[in-house]
């Protein structure tokens, strides 16, 4: 993610927290959170993916001239032509899939109204295990720092994705 600046609004907060279902005040009712231990608004847990919405690369917006994305009616990404056999052409040859396995969140302290975050991202942990229908499994994490104004770590994200040595045995 290459996101020069993500500024945090009130109307993010609360669009955000109706997307995900979440009717706590503390989202979007100032004069409630300025009472609260917080003292204003802050964002609920796992806000900081709206970050790519900042990203001018983000790879799920469709790209202006080009061939559409999902639901779009173009063809969606990621997914490539099968040959006559039922294989997959195109690819790099060989493996399975890849896959997000995990997300973990470290909060050093709330994002707020008024942060302007930025996120650098860095590889994280490496490790392999056997499959039993895969073969090996390498999974890797990228971690995503997001930093405020002042340079202060607001929140760690912990991504974990694993490929597969070879396509899942069909049994």
């Amino acid at each position: 993610m290459a996101v020069g600046s993500f500024p945090i609004e009130a109307s993010h907060i609360m669009m955000f927290a109706r997307a995900i279902g979440d009717g706590n005040q503390i989202y979007y009712d100032q004069d409630y959170a300025a009472e609260a231990e917080t003292g204003g608004i802050i964002a609920p847990p796992t806000f900081v993916q709206a970050s790519a919405q900042f990203d001018p690369d983000y790879g799920l917006r469709p790209k202006i001239g080009g061939d559409g994305w999902f639901g779009s009616g173009g063809k969606p990404t990621g997914v490539k032509p099968r040959d006559g056999d039922g294989e997959a052409s195109g690819g790099s040859g060989g493996g399975g899939g890849g896959l997000h396995a995990e997300q973990r969140y470290i909060y050093h302290r709330h994002p707020k109204v008024g942060d302007v975050l930025t996120a650098t991202n860095k590889p994280g942990k490496s490790w392999e295990k056997e499959g039993k229908r895969s073969g090996k499994l390498v999974f890797s994490e990228s971690i995503t720092e997001y930093r405020d104004q002042d340079g202060e770590l607001v929140v760690t994200a912990i991504g974990t994705g694993v490929r597969t040595e070879r396509p899942v045995d069909q049994e």
